[in-house]
């Protein structure tokens, strides 16, 4: 199977995080969809399937936290990756603990995104729940 049929999304208010994964992942043959806060991907309507979301904790307003919550009480059950500029302990304990598929730690490397990536397809194709379920 293609990595082309996995859409991968990044969520990110530092624009140029946005790009840097954005292209990273579009060169490993994903299709990726790149928004600036949580808002903005809770507003696309055209979300359609989504089989990973790339998710930085800290940002204004709705924090990555925050958006995991709504898409759980909307029924959605993304694997979601976590991303972070900031000191690790407590946030991946908190991430790992509301069951994110992985953590990483600003700047991230290459291999590392592409490694857990990887993991949350494979959890989500064996789950098959990884989309809205009502």
């Amino acid at each position: 199977m293609s990595n082309r049929c996995h859409t991968i999304c990044v969520v990110d208010d530092d624009p140029d995080i946005c790009r840097a994964l954005s292209r990273i992942i579009k060169l490993a043959g994903f299709t990726v969809k790149a928004y600036s806060s949580g808002q903005d991907f809770l507003d696309d309507k055209q979300m359609g399937r989504i089989d990973l979301l790339l998710l930085d904790i800290k940002m204004p307003v709705m924090d990555g936290f925050a958006l995991q919550d709504n898409l759980i009480a909307a029924g959605f059950h993304i694997p979601i990756v976590f991303i972070t500029a900031h000191e690790i302990d407590d946030l991946q304990t908190k991430a790992i603990g509301k069951g994110s598929v992985a953590f990483l730690q600003k700047p991230i490397d290459e291999k590392d995104l592409l490694e857990a990536i990887a993991k949350g397809l494979k959890r989500e194709s064996t789950q098959d729940d990884g989309h809205q379920t009502s």
